[in-house]
C-alpha cells in the first residue's frame, strides 16, 4: 500500500519501502568490464595529463586507464592506492567535474571528458572485492603513533605509517569509523555500507589498532598521548556548525545538516526518519545540496535552498547544482535568513532579505520574503572546536580558527602534526584532499622517526 505524501508536519513514512528502495540506490552505478575497456579507450594518454596535475592526490591517471585497458585491472588499483589508499571513496564522492574531469583534453575538445572517477571506481572495486592486498608492513621499528580521527585524513595517515612498520593507534570519538565518508556523505554515493568496507580494507595491512568512543578533551588530552606515544596526527575534522545568526533559529524543527545527514546514513529504515512537508535549505555548499536532495528523496513535497550569492559563487559543483534541479529542488539566489518564524515554538516559515553587492561587500537590501517551511536546516559551514586541544601542557598555535601547520603538517607544538579539515590551510573541503593531508604527514613523521630516532 502507497503510504501518503501529505502527512502534516515533519513525518517519517511518506513513501513506500519500494519508493525509498529506488531513490537511494546508487547514483552512478559501476561499470561493467565491456564498458570500462570502452570509456579506457577514450582516454589520449597524455604525457604532461592535465588530469594528473588536477587531482589533489596526484594519482599517475593515465597509466591506471591505460592499465584498465590492457586488461590489467589489479595493476591499475594498485597505481591508484599508491598515491590514494580511499581512492575506493573518493571514485564515488570527488567532484571529477571540477577537478580531473574538467582538466581532461576530451571536455576541452568535445566537452565530453573520460570518466575518470567511474574507470577509478571499477578498478578499486575489482581489488577490494578480491580483497587483494597489495602493501605488507616493513619490519616493526619500536615506534607508536597516536592519531586522533578516523576519518580520511587519520586512515591515510595510519596507513602510511603502518607500511613503515610503526605500530598506530587511532583513537575515534564517534561509535563508527570512517569521518565524514561514513557520517556525511550522502546515502546515494555511498551505498552497500563501502565506507566500513573501506576501513576494513585500510586497516588489513595490520598494525592499526582503532579505539571508538574515545574523544580528544574528554577521555584524554593531547599531552597525555604527547608523553605516551613517538608522534601524533590530529585529524579530528570540523565538530562545530555555523549558526545562522537569525532570530528565532533555536525553535523547534530549525536542524543541523550534517546531523540530519548522519542521521539518515545510520538510519536502519528510511521511513522512520522524519521530514517536513516544505523544506528550507540554507547554505550554497555540497552538505546544502545533499540535505537538499535527501530530503525530496525521503518525501519531502517542496525543498528549497536559499544561498546569500549568486549561482556561479555556490560552492557546489554545477553537477550537483543540475542534480538538485533535477531531483525536483529549487535553488534561490541572494537571499539571506533574517528571522525564523515560529507558530507554537514550531517552525511556520522562514523570513529572508535578499542581497546584493557592494562593491566586494554583501549588504542586505532590506526587502524580505517569507517562505513557508516546517523544516528548515542550516548548511552553511562548520567550525573547528579548539576547547578538545585546552588542558595540555603546550598548546597548538592556531591561525583563522583552526590549528596552524606548515608545509608538511608540523605543528606549533613538538611531536604533533595535523591534517585535514581541522588545519588552517585546508587546501578544501575534500575527502581527497584530506586523504593527501593525512598521507604527506605519515611520510613527514616517518622521516622524523627515522633520522633522528625520535620525533
Amino acid at each position: 500500500m502507497a503510504l501518503s505524501l501529505h502527512k502534516e508536519g515533519i513525518a517519517g513514512g511518506r513513501l513506500s519501502p519500494e519508493q525509498y528502495a529506488e531513490n537511494f540506490s546508487d547514483l552512478h552505478p559501476p561499470l561493467d568490464d565491456h564498458e570500462a575497456l570502452v570509456e579506457a579507450d577514450r582516454c589520449y594518454f597524455c604525457h604532461d595529463a592535465p588530469c594528473m596535475t588536477a587531482c589533489p592526490t596526484a594519482i599517475d591517471i593515465p597509466l591506471f586507464i591505460r592499465q584498465i585497458a590492457t586488461g590489467n585491472p589489479l595493476g591499475s588499483a594498485k597505481t591508484i592506492f599508491d598515491q590514494n589508499i580511499l581512492g575506493g571513496m573518493c571514485a564515488r564522492v570527488c567532484p571529477t567535474e571540477t577537478l580531473c574531469e574538467e582538466a581532461c583534453v576530451r571536455e576541452t575538445a568535445e566537452g565530453k571528458p573520460v570518466q575518470i572517477g567511474r574507470l577509478q571506481r571499477y578498478a578499486t572495486d575489482v581489488a577490494m572485492g578480491r580483497n587483494k592486498q597489495f602493501y605488507t608492513r616493513a619490519a616493526p621499528t619500536g615506534k607508536r603513533i597516536a592519531v586522533v580521527g578516523a576519518g580520511p585524513a587519520g586512515l591515510a595517515c595510519a596507513h602510511r605509517l603502518a607500511r613503515y612498520g610503526h605500530e598506530v593507534t587511532i583513537l575515534e570519538a564517534r561509535p563508527k569509523s570512517g569521518g565524514l565518508n561514513e557520517y556525511g556523505i550522502a546515502a546515494y554515493k555511498s551505498t552497500d555500507d563501502f565506507a566500513q568496507a573501506e576501513v576494513d580494507y585500510v586497516t588489513a595491512i595490520g598494525g592499526i589498532t582503532i579505539e571508538n568512543g574515545k574523544a580528544l578533551g574528554r577521555d584524554y588530552r593531547l599531552s597525555d598521548l604527547v608523553e605516551a606515544y613517538d608522534a601524533v596526527f590530529l585529524g579530528m575534522g570540523l565538530a562545530g556548525v555555523n549558526a545562522l545568526r537569525a532570530e528565532g533559529e533555536d525553535c523547534d524543527g530549525v536542524a543541523d545538516a550534517v546531523d540530519f545527514i548522519a542521521e539518515l546514513r545510520q538510519a536502519s529504515d528510511l521511513a522512520s526518519l522524519p521530514v517536513g512537508r516544505r523544506v528550507v535549505v540554507i547554505g550554497g555548499g555540497m552538505t546544502a545540496i545533499d540535505v537538499a536532495v535527501q530530503s525530496k528523496l525521503l518525501g519531502a513535497e517542496e525543498v528549497t535552498i536559499c544561498y546569500r550569492r549568486g549561482k556561479e559563487q555556490m560552492n557546489a559543483s554545477e553537477f550537483e547544482q543540475e542534480l538538485a534541479a533535477a531531483k525536483g529542488v529549487v535553488i534561490r539566489h541572494w537571499l539571506q535568513p533574517r528571522r525564523v518564524v515560529a507558530d507554537g515554538g514550531k517552525v511556520s516559515a522562514i523570513e529572508l532579505e535578499y542581497t546584493t553587492l557592494d562593491g566586494d561587500r554583501l549588504i542586505g537590501t532590506g526587502e524580505t520574503i517569507t517562505l513557508r517551511a516546517d523544516q528548515v536546516f542550516k548548511a552553511i559551514g562548520q567550525s573547528f572546536v579548539p576547547e578538545p586541544l585546552n588542558g595540555a601542557s603546550m598548546t597548538v598555535e592556531l591561525e583563522r580558527g583552526r590549528i596552524k601547520v606548515d608545509a608538511e603538517g608540523r605543528t606549533s607544538m613538538p611531536k604533533v602534526w595535523a591534517g585535514g579539515d581541522c588545519v588552517a590551510d585546508a587546501r578544501e573541503d575534500l575527502t581527497v584532499s584530506a586523504v593527501a593531508a593525512g598521507r604527506d604527514a605519515g611520510e613527514s613523521i616517518h622521516r622524523a622517526l627515522t633520522s633522528n630516532g625520535r620525533a
